[in-house]
């Protein structure tokens, strides 16, 4: 019995996919857990297994097509079977053709005249394509202006955008609008055409002057970053307190691992991890800080579920590292090395940007020596870690520089006083300090 294959939903945000790649082709025999295809989220990339073993009889979704979840893709049966029931553009179709039947036949008899009143003849600088294959355009991203018209008097219709997309002329968010007219190679996601893609043609093609701005339309991450920041400063009572702590002893504890890594099968251990183990070790004696807060309850966290910040090309990303408290400063190393690379390439899963109890996010490297980090809702406390500097303190009479380390803790002070959070500042700066007799406790 023939079954069709839906479009799955990944994490609870997720409302649609984009198919970037097929790996089987209609006629094509399946077993169970051959690769069907490749669909992507706004964050991330999943290869579709097949759970049924047959043929595949029907694919309803192309390649480059934005699909809603739990939409129809395709049909996996018998040959012979019946799967008209399970197309999910079997109404448009039937729609589709009577529309377009009805104009023919009328055209059939119709004079010149009649027919320019129906559909606009084409003028120079101008380019006319029916609101169906308008929508379709909009949709999988193609610029039909790029289109060869088949319609009446030269009118793009939808047959025609479909032939533009299986040409794979496709272009990214961003550059949608862009779009100059002329042909441009991709260089994006997928071979979809970027902003620089398009401003290369230009110069290439025509060697006209580029104007000194464009336009950028916000991609669906950037909506959702932007959604996030202004719910959190406009929705909590952010207060942000700075501390710094002698790093001697955490540099000089990181120095002896890197040369014993080998010997004791080590990853790469880096500053920032052995902050990570710090926070999740400290937390567990400020609960009241290891929290969610909500309008009418305090959910409070018995484990530190740690979010770490990772800047990507789509924008900054927040993947959980999970019962961080019950893992060795190896196991966070290698971990949060992995969740970052995940973020990066575009494969996280979404399950895995959920559920951080507190977050800790690294300007340090990038020479920031102190800054406000804004609450990950509904987190009520995220740790910003600054660079080392240089200062100078008194011991034994003398004046010596010691390596300082700035921390910038923000809290929701509905959540929690600003004592309470102090005091978990104060005791994070001490095991920091004493980190080697820490970690060994």
């Amino acid at each position: 019995m023939a079954q069709p294959v839906i479009m799955p939903k990944q994490g609870q945000s997720v409302e649609s996919c984009i198919i970037s790649k097929w790996y089987k082709k209609k006629g094509d025999r399946v077993t169970v857990g051959d690769l069907l295809f490749n669909y992507e989220t706004d964050k991330a990339s999943f290869d579709e297994e097949a759970k049924v073993s047959g043929t595949l009889l029907a694919i309803f979704c192309e390649e480059g097509e934005d699909v809603p979840v739990f939409t129809n893709v395709c049909a996996i049966g018998n040959p012979g079977e019946n799967i008209d029931a399970f197309n999910p553009k079997k109404g448009e179709a039937q729609s589709g053709e009577a529309s377009n039947e009805a104009p023919t036949q009328a055209l059939a008899g119709a004079t010149a005249e009649t027919t320019r009143a129906r559909e606009p003849a084409s003028a120079e600088g101008m380019t006319f394509i029916s609101p169906r294959a308008k929508n379709l355009a909009e949709k999988i991203g193609v610029d039909y202006r790029l289109a060869n018209p088949t319609g009446p008097d030269g009118r793009i219709i939808e047959q025609d955008i479909i032939a533009l997309q299986k040409s794979g002329i496709i272009n990214t968010m961003a550059s949608r609008g862009l779009s100059t007219g002329h042909k441009a190679e991709g260089t994006g996601l997928g071979g979809r055409i970027t902003v620089g893609d398009l401003e290369k043609t230009v110069q290439e093609a025509s060697g006209d002057v580029l104007p000194d701005h464009r336009e950028e339309k916000h991609t669906t991450i950037r909506k959702a970053i932007a959604k996030a920041m202004h719910a959190s400063l406009s929705t909590a009572a952010q207060l942000t307190l700075h501390a710094s702590f002698d790093a001697s002893n955490i540099l000089n504890y990181r120095k002896k691992l890197m040369e014993s890594k080998d010997t004791l099968g080590l990853d790469r251990i880096t500053i920032n991890d052995m902050i990570l183990f710090a926070v999740s070790r400290t937390l567990l004696n400020h609960k009241g800080i290891n929290a969610h807060y909500y309008d009418d309850k305090k959910v409070i966290f018995n484990n530190a579920h740690l979010g770490i910040a990772v800047d990507t090309e789509r924008g900054l990303m927040v993947p959980t590292l999970f019962n961080a408290n019950k893992k060795t400063l190896n196991e966070i190393s290698r971990e949060s090395k992995q969740l970052a690379h995940d973020c990066q390439k575009g494969t996280i899963s979404p399950d895995a940007l959920r559920g951080g109890t507190f977050t800790i996010t690294n300007l340090g490297t990038l020479g920031v020596e102190m800054f406000t980090p804004v609450l990950n809702p509904p987190q009520a406390g995220i740790l910003g870690v600054n660079a080392i500097v240089q200062r100078a303190k008194e011991a034994g009479g003398k004046v010596a520089c010691y390596p300082a380390m700035g921390l910038s803790l923000t809290f929701d002070h509905r959540a929690i006083d600003g004592a309470p959070a102090a005091k978990f500042l104060q005791e994070l700066k001490t095991n920091l300090e004493n980190f080697s007799a820490f970690i060994a406790a």
